[in-house]
């Protein structure tokens, strides 16, 4: 990583405060020094040797390790728990590991992408059998010196003991011999049993703690570099539109701007990696480029998009979904069982628009000179960024380097590199490093929004109260569709996100799709498709369990049908299964039923309430996670207070457990903006919000007063916690509103009134 400039700070009473920030070999580190007479710190001692068993590990001679981290930190503690497995192998003293961040290299690291749940199921086993192999040779190393078989010796607490004889000897002084070893085959490592972790399953705190609650953490908006500008961009307000002309001359009246020009736009479809484009005002600091933009006289072409109504565009799905469809997943007899129904259910459930609103909005410093660019940005996959910046500028990918800081929130959003595009095509014209800031209008009004749904659901019913036939209609536009015009119907990976991985055992099963063309930029948001079809699953079971005249719980369990794995890879051609094999990871309705079973026992399931209170459930499988939900509500009149939210979760092996409960804290308040307040909606092409007040996000008023997360102790592999958590609360609050009042919400965000 290249040098950061020192950024003074305000002289605060009487104490002069110097924060200074510089990025190391492979990682971006924070020094804070306060001014005041002391004496003049003793130089630290050097190392001379180093243990470099893997790209993931070094050790030094003076007992420090130093872990990798190349995964990026939003937030999830993601950039703590892989390193634990590590130093919990290696026998390391965690309180002697350092962490630095990678930068953006797949050669080196291999998938670097921190999205779709899957960092902890990835990596698990190579982070452990990494710090295994160092293990063993830092024993070998100790038995050579004792001569000594190796099977007397174990490594324990940053140091190896000969066991019969209780000699030891430090990392660090074993280091230098253990670096001249040959790194052992996967067949001679023995890894830990489960009863020895130190630090797997257990809660330790996040490594950028401390930094984080004093401030010094450096988050994208923190970075800085000498002689660095400040540019904003005044953007199309439809997607897909251009500059037809503009007017710079009062934007370069305002103090500290120093450049104005347009920016080439992309047209529609954008791509997921291309800038927005606009005109671009560059300055000095912030504040001045902010005015500067405001200052501009822009005429827009509004491009193809401008007449995009999203509320006459999802009463149109609507219509269509009750029409015959694109069938997708077809079992049994849906035809025969619907047409001989002595009931049949029918339910329309619709879905607005959302944004991510990651609490620090995009932004990325580049510096662009001699044919190469430096990035540094808060980025979940700096292996794209690399790419997308390489083609951009037409330079080799050797000849750029992405610099990943923390991020405040990712929620999918900062895995699309445009924002980092834009930054390095702007310092390439400006011939200086220059930080793009997004504004939160910015941020609101130009994402890659969650797709807006119709999901249209009919049930049948036979005479002796059984289920036989599930039809299922989902209308929506397709991510493909921000980057191929011809993408008008959902892909078989969407589908696969809560829908064609439909588990219950109902004789006919069949689910359709209809066209839908993006009007707006598309991209993957928390938990993604699972969002809209767990919401119709989740509540259309829950009309089910009422019509049968059965518990929801009761209905849930007797629906799942005999504890089986399901083989959905035979049910349709490419089977997405989150990209894992379905051996690996299969479909298990024992699982499910664990996760119903134990949340409705931990919450009290079936136990009376006063009027104007209910229980709803849902559970749901997403991202090869099990998780069940129980919400209870109090209605009164249009006031919905939630008292108690329950998750039970089987993900398999806990890496750290509070991480995960946080994970599973914050997605119930996450999924909750989306079932009580967000919707992003389109007129003329424009969206109408502008930022966090009349975009709303859940606040204090509208969580639960306690949230329980209670985990299922499993062997299984690990699989994701970031993203499960949202899916199941939609529907579990709309059926606990149900049961508490009788009305059905169908719609969301929530209207009671």
């Amino acid at each position: 990583m290249k040098k950061l400039n020192k950024t003074p700070i305000t002289r605060i009473d009487r104490r002069d405060f110097l924060k200074s920030t510089s990025i190391g070999t492979t990682g971006l580190i924070l020094g804070f020094h306060m001014s005041c007479s002391k004496p003049a710190p003793v130089p630290a001692p050097e190392p001379k040797y180093f243990f470099k068993p893997n790209v993931y590990l070094n050790i030094n001679d003076l007992g420090d390790v130093t872990i990798v981290a190349h995964r990026s930190e939003m937030g999830t503690g993601i950039r703590t728990s892989l390193p634990t497995v590590l130093a919990d192998e290696l026998e390391a003293d965690w309180n002697r590991v350092k962490l630095v961040q990678a930068v953006g290299d797949e050669e080196t690291y291999g998938d670097q992408n921190t999205d779709g749940s899957y960092s902890i199921r990835m990596f698990y086993t190579p982070m452990r059998e990494a710090g295994a192999k160092a293990r063993l040779m830092l024993e070998q190393a100790a038995a050579n010196h004792w001569q000594v078989d190796v099977s007397e010796c174990k490594a324990s607490n940053h140091e190896v003991v000969h066991q019969p004889s209780d000699k030891k000897l430090g990392f660090g002084e074993l280091a230098q011999a253990a670096s001249k070893l040959d790194v052992p085959n996967d067949e001679d490592v023995k890894l830990k049993d489960s009863k020895d972790f130190k630090y797997i399953g257990k809660g330790t705190s996040i490594y950028d703690l401390p930094e984080i609650v004093n401030g010094t953490a450096v988050f994208g908006l923190d970075a800085n570099v000498p002689e660095a500008k400040v540019a904003v961009v005044a953007r199309c307000p439809v997607t897909g539109g251009k500059v037809e002309n503009f007017e710079a001359e009062e934007a370069l009246k305002v103090p500290g701007v120093v450049d104005v020009f347009e920016l080439a736009s992309p047209g529609f479809p954008t791509g997921l990696v291309n800038p927005l484009g606009g005109v671009v005002v560059v300055a000095d600091h912030t504040w001045a480029a902010i005015k500067g933009r405001d200052a501009l006289k822009i005429t827009w072409d509004n491009g193809v998009n401008s007449t995009y109504d999203s509320d006459q565009f999802l009463d149109e799905l609507a219509r269509n979904s009750k029409k015959t469809g694109n069938v997708r997943r077809d079992e049994g007899n849906i035809k025969k069982a619907l047409g001989s129904a002595s009931e049949v259910l029918e339910a329309t459930y619709r879905l607005p628009h959302i944004s991510h609103g990651t609490m620090e909005p995009p932004n990325a410093l580049a510096d662009v000179k001699e044919g190469k660019c430096t990035i540094w940005a808060p980025t979940q996959h700096p292996q794209w960024a690399r790419e997308s910046v390489a083609g951009a500028l037409e330079i080799e990918e050797s000849d750029v380097e992405v610099n990943v800081t923390l991020l405040g929130g990712g929620f999918g959003r900062k895995s699309k590199p445009d924002f980092i595009v834009e930054a390095a095509l702007i310092s390439k014209q400006i011939g200086a490093p220059v930080k793009v800031v997004w504004t939160r209008e910015d941020d609101v009004q130009h994402d890659f929004f969650h797709a807006c749904s119709i999901q249209h659901v009919k049930v049948g019913l036979s005479a002796d109260n059984q289920v036989t036939g599930w039809n299922h209609h989902s209308v929506f536009p397709s991510i493909a569709g921000t980057s191929n015009n011809e993408a008008i119907e959902p892909s078989d990976q969407e589908l696969g996100l809560g829908l064609i991985d439909f588990p219950y055992d109902i004789p006919a099963i069949c689910v359709e799709t209809h066209q839908a063309k993006a009007q707006t930029r598309i991209g993957w948001l928390r938990s993604v498709c699972n969002i809209q079809h767990a919401f119709a699953i989740g509540s259309m079971l829950d009309e089910v369990a009422y019509a049968r005249s059965l518990d929801p719980v009761e209905n849930l369990l007797d629906l799942l049908g005999p504890d089986r794995n399901i083989a959905f890879n035979e049910k349709m051609e490419e089977f997405f299964n989150y990209n894992e094999p379905i051996e690996d990871f299969p479909a298990d309705t024992a699982r499910m039923r664990g996760v119903i079973e134990t949340v409705a026992r931990k919450s009290g399931w079936g136990k009376e309430l006063p009027e104007g209170e209910g229980m709803g459930i849902c559970s749901h499988r997403s991202f090869l996670t099990y998780v069940a939900c129980v919400i209870k509500v109090k209605v009164d009149g249009n006031k919905i207070s939630i008292p108690e939210l329950h998750y039970a979760v089987d993900c398999g092996v806990v890496i750290n457990e509070d991480r995960v409960k946080s994970q599973f804290e914050g997605g119930a308040v996450y999924a909750l903006s989306g079932a009580l307040k967000s919707a992003i909606t389109f007129k003329n092409g424009k969206v109408v919000q502008s930022n966090f007040n009349d975009y709303l996000l859940a606040r204090m008023p509208d969580t639960p007063d306690n949230i329980y997360v209670h985990l299922i102790p499993s062997s299984e592999k690990p699989t994701g916690v970031g993203e499960p958590p949202v899916p199941p609360v939609a529907p579990a609050l709309c059926n606990a509103i149900f049961a508490a009042t009788g009305k059905r919400v169908r719609e969301l965000p929530i209207k009671l009134g």
